[in-house]
């Protein structure tokens, strides 16, 4: 189990990484291979998924509840330990909080999980996206926002930008119309369900791609402790977290299992770009870069396990 899921992941994100390294692929085109599994591969996966699955399939409150209660636990306590005791501003501790709660669900997610579980992974991945999209993202946009805010600018504008900016996200947005033809008990038109099949099948793929065309010129200038209690935050803390939670919970072996990898993954990307956007900078690279190391290690041990849980 462990090396028929391993050896594709390795071997794609090494072909990505060797592809940019020997300038075979610019590195601009991984920028561009990045947004169309966000934009359209990401989506279309999602929407056919969902739209192909009834209400009682796809809805798991205790999943939800579970996996969202943790990671919005994990985002207070790494806010208020980068707040008050390494004194970071409003928008920096924010910005790490996101770090230490939320993983590379979309990329590094979706291709382990097609691998382990098909197509059925498309239900933990809508739920887990919804978390970190409508909740730690919304979380880190407003508060980094109030760090940054002007006087001119009120409470009430920070927000509603905030949700504008996530209203307008693919991956949010399949997620949204996935669930509504679930409601609404639509099916989806063979023709137009056969399209989203085929570019979903691309998004695992050129997601590990990406990841590892992403990897090339990334250095670690500088390590100090608070970047390792953020790696620690996320790659030993979260899924522990996770875990125990949805143990409380007593969610079935499979769930319990996805929810646990799905938390042990690396940092999202999109910490470094919101870290360069907001000036964190090495802040954010360094411990990004390490949690991809570390959290692929720890994905690894605990796919040894996975045989246990299915």
């Amino acid at each position: 189990m462990l090396l028929s899921i391993l050896f594709p992941i390795c071997t794609v994100v090494l072909l990505g990484y060797f592809a940019v390294r020997s300038q075979f692929i610019e590195t601009s085109a991984i920028q561009f291979l990045g947004q169309f599994v966000m934009k359209v591969a990401l989506p279309a996966f999602l929407l056919q998924a969902l739209a192909s699955k009834s209400l009682s399939e796809i809805w798991h409150p205790a999943y939800f509840l579970g996996y969202g209660g943790g990671s919005i636990l994990l985002f207070i306590f790494a806010f208020l330990l980068y707040r008050h005791y390494f004194n970071s501003n409003l928008t920096h501790a924010s910005v790490l909080a996101m770090g230490a709660s939320m993983s590379n669900t979309g990329f590094i997610g979706t291709a382990i999980l097609t691998l382990l579980i098909g197509s059925q992974s498309a239900i933990y991945l809508s739920l887990t996206l919804i978390v970190e999209n409508l909740i730690i993202v919304a979380l880190m946009l407003i508060l980094a926002e109030r760090g940054l805010q002007s006087s001119a600018k009120s409470g009430w504008q920070v927000y509603a930008e905030t949700v504008q900016r996530l209203l307008k996200n693919p991956v949010i947005l399949s997620i949204l119309l996935g669930m509504l033809c679930v409601l609404l008990n639509f099916k989806l038109p063979q023709a137009i369900a056969q399209v989203l099949e085929m570019l979903g099948k691309t998004a695992s793929p050129l997601a590990l791609f990406v990841i590892g065309g992403s990897l090339v010129g990334m250095q670690i200038k500088s390590v100090n402790l608070q970047s390792i209690v953020l790696v620690a935050f996320k790659v030993l803390l979260m899924p522990l977290t996770i875990f125990g939670i949805l143990w409380a919970l007593d969610v079935n072996r499979e769930m319990l299992f996805v929810g646990t990898l799905l938390a042990a993954l690396p940092m999202p990307i999109a910490f470094g770009i919101f870290g360069q956007h907001y000036g964190l900078h090495e802040k954010a690279l360094a411990p990004l870069v390490l949690s991809t190391v570390f959290g692929f290690v720890m994905v690894a041990i605990l796919l040894t396990q996975s045989g246990k849980y299915f």
